[in-house]
């Protein structure tokens, strides 16, 4: 009996082992076709978006993370505002306070240049003018005594003292009429008027350039320091552009290259300009300087102050 099961389960292990090897080449056989018939769509899949990407590279400009400026093979974008340049505007203030007794200014209201703002009570400009009217009448006589003891001392008619004396006389009451009339005409107030009009009451406060009020600080009753602004005025004729760049662009602009920008509120509205100074100093904070540029076109409804986004094309 024994000598019948040992072949029959020899026989039975074989089988089984023939099996396991077929269904092995079987599925390696089946592994290997789809792979084989994947490969090419898996590789132009895996190239297709490296196409895109190279498109989006060359459409799209470069974005700076930190200061969102935009870059393009032959331009920069940068933001910033619209300034004036410091001619063209200016801060009305006195070397002497005042308590304001009339003005008639509104904020916005285009005035011409040595028109009247405002007019100031205070005793000391009437003591000042005063003391201008009294050194002038004082110097013209002591003129003539100086003059008379001149020639008399020339023919030795009279003593050297009185005539040094009166030399001196002379001159510190010049100084004196000299000092009260520079300090008048530091107040807009011309001391050879005071000559024909007399004392004036108030003190007359006149704009220094044309242009649009601005920043007024100063109403009816209200008393006015020393170097205290009353207001400001603006000259639009001439803006300019004050673009916020930073290190890494300094190579690509340069004193002469021409600006295109649009302000925000103006639509798609596009004006030109041209690179005319850079900043030298950069901020320790953000490291960014300052470049200006020109304005070709005036527009009317430039401010001071309104933000642009321009592209400063390199050369």
């Amino acid at each position: 009996m024994k000598k019948i099961f040992y072949p029959i389960l020899l026989l039975a292990l074989t089988a089984c082992k023939g099996n396991q090897q077929t269904a092995g080449n079987e599925s390696s056989t089946v592994s290997a076709t789809p792979s084989a018939s994947i490969t090419p769509i898996a590789s132009a899949a895996s190239k297709a978006p490296a196409t895109a990407d190279t498109a989006d590279t060359v459409r799209q400009p470069e974005v700076d993370a930190i200061t969102s400026a935009t870059s393009k093979p032959n331009q920069v974008s940068f933001n910033g505002r619209i300034v004036l340049p410091p001619q063209r505007q200016a801060t009305v203030a006195l070397t002497m306070g005042g308590v304001v007794k009339s003005t008639s200014l509104i904020p916005g209201q285009h005035i011409a240049k040595n028109s009247l703002i405002a007019t100031l009570e205070n005793p000391e400009f009437i003591a000042l003018q005063q003391t201008y009217l009294d050194s002038h009448a004082q110097t013209e006589y002591l003129l003539a005594e100086y003059e008379r003891q001149k020639a008399l001392s020339a023919e030795q008619a009279a003593s050297q003292k009185k005539f040094q004396q009166s030399k001196a006389d002379y001159l510190s009451m010049k100084s004196r009429q000299d000092a009260a009339a520079a300090q008048l005409s530091l107040l807009g107030v011309a001391p050879e008027t005071l000559l024909k009009s007399g004392i004036r009451p108030l003190l007359e406060v006149k704009a220094p350039i044309s242009g649009y009020v601005a920043n007024v600080a100063m109403n009816i009753g209200k008393y006015i320091n020393p170097g205290e602004a009353l207001c400001e005025i603006i000259d639009k004729s001439a803006p300019m552009l004050c673009l916020t760049t930073y290190e890494k662009d300094l190579a690509d602009i340069q004193v002469g290259n021409s600006v295109q920008f649009r302000v925000n509120g103006m639509g798609t509205q596009t004006f030109n300009g041209t690179v005319v100074s850079i900043g030298q100093k950069v901020d320790e904070t953000n490291r960014s300087l300052e470049v200006y540029s020109s304005i070709k076109e005036t527009n009317a409804q430039f401010r001071p102050g309104m933000y642009v986004t321009a592209h400063i094309h390199k050369r």
